[in-house]
């Protein structure tokens, strides 16, 4: 059994779409969280570091059960008709990328020699503009830190499973194509299909880094 090219872009940009989606959100939520969390010193900021990194081993189908359990018909935001939707994917990979972006931007930022952030204050910066100049100072990490969370979302397959379901022409993305190939014993197509998804992660990769080396100059 093979399935028509135009089958197979149309997995590939679904899945493209869901993870570039999922991570500008979890990343856009997630840096600032970790740089506040790198730089700044209160009361249970150690507890918060801990319950991130904590939720960077968090299974996937664990926080597809959680999602779906929202999401369904009886759950708190079942009426928003979500379920078995690619947006809904996209809701699961958020959950799932955004303690990426925050740890890891965290870290880099602890990283960091901590007078950055005394001089920009020194010199006059407010809390937000001190934020800014840490994070200028930790770019290099805080990319890594982006493409990490693509290469979570990109590859996820659990939870967009349980909450995607898997389905023909809306919520079938290449993860989930390449596991149902497998099942169905097609595996030349299963390997095509996850070299299509290993040049697709790739081609994002590179693109991010080239975007961050502009950055640099």
């Amino acid at each position: 059994m093979t399935w028509p090219h135009t089958e197979v872009f149309e997995v590939a940009a679904l899945s493209l779409r869901v993870a570039v989606t999922a991570t500008a959100v979890s990343c856009a939520l997630g840096i600032p969280v970790g740089v506040w969390l790198g730089s700044a010193t209160f009361a249970g900021r150690r507890g918060l570091l801990l319950a991130l990194n904590t939720a960077l081993a968090f299974p996937t189908v664990v926080v597809g059960l959680l999602i779906y359990l929202l999401l369904s018909r009886h759950g708190p935001l079942g009426g928003l008709g979500l379920l078995f939707t690619w947006q809904a994917i996209v809701v699961a990979e958020i959950v799932l990328a955004f303690p990426i972006a925050a740890a890891l931007s965290a870290a880099a930022v602890q990283a960091l020699d901590p007078r950055v952030r005394r001089t920009a204050l020194t010199l006059g910066a407010g809390p937000l503009r001190a934020g800014w100049t840490v994070a200028r100072e930790a770019r290099g990490a805080l990319g890594a830190a982006v493409v990490v969370a693509f290469g979570r979302v990109i590859s996820e397959v659990g939870a967009a499973l349980i909450v995607g379901g898997n389905i023909r022409h809306q919520t079938r993305t290449l993860p989930t194509a390449v596991t149902l190939a497998t099942s169905q014993g097609n595996f030349e197509l299963a390997v095509a299909l996850g070299l299509m998804l290993l040049a697709l992660a790739l081609s994002v990769n590179i693109l991010i880094q080239l975007l961050q080396g502009r950055g640099d100059v």
